[in-house]
């Protein structure tokens, strides 16, 4: 299992007021807008992005990070073989991802994603 971008998650109710400060001055592009969730980052390179969220997508709470990996299911079986408890998930999401939910050592909810 390879790790192939982290993304911090910002929990919002107001999404829109980081297009001024992440968009219209420092100049990143909108890389996707769900409506419940907004990326900001570099189209021309997937390593830097930023995401805002009302919520964490199927009635979830708004993970404190993102990690894509290429194997989701070598990381779930990992952070169980680790002890880790699996808090939600695994899901197939209706966004194209299959992920799951898990606490890090530090209480930080992190989203273990790989798309399909």
């Amino acid at each position: 299992m390879k790790v192939k971008r982290i993304i911090a998650n910002i929990a919002t109710q107001d999404i829109a007021a980081a297009k001024r400060f992440y968009h219209d001055v420092l100049g990143l592009d909108l890389l996707m807008d769900h409506g419940w969730i907004a990326t900001y980052g570099s189209a021309g390179t997937m390593d830097i992005q930023i995401s805002f969220a009302e919520q964490g997508g199927s009635g979830t709470p708004v993970p404190d990070l993102s990690i894509e990996v290429d194997d989701v299911e070598a990381a779930l079986e990992a952070m169980k073989t680790a002890g880790f408890a699996i808090e939600y998930g695994p899901a197939e999401e209706p966004w194209g991802v299959r992920r799951f939910y898990v606490r890090d050592p530090y209480g930080r909810l992190v989203n273990i994603l790989s798309h399909r």
